[in-house]
């Protein structure tokens, strides 16, 4: 069952690092347990965000890529 997101952000146009930066202000903002989707794109980002995001203790729920695997679409879960 795929986790439902409640809130959503596209940094397939942004650079690290404000890939990171971005997403991680977004989930800050968040409440434990809420559900984020992050769209990005690029080896970098692809590598860096999911790890630095685990490196804060939230939980990745799915990493899947989209569109010939231009872009990827990444789940995450705030912890609590």
């Amino acid at each position: 069952m795929r986790a439902a997101a409640s809130h959503f952000l596209d940094i397939t146009k942004e650079v690290c690092p404000l890939t990171f930066v971005r997403t991680k202000l977004l989930i800050e903002r968040l409440r434990p347990g809420d559900i984020l989707e992050v769209r990005l794109a690029g080896a970098e980002p692809l590598r860096n965000v999911p790890r630095s995001i685990a490196e804060l203790g939230h939980q990745i729920v799915s990493l899947t890529p989209e569109g010939g695997g231009e872009a990827h679409r990444l789940v995450v879960r705030k912890a609590g």
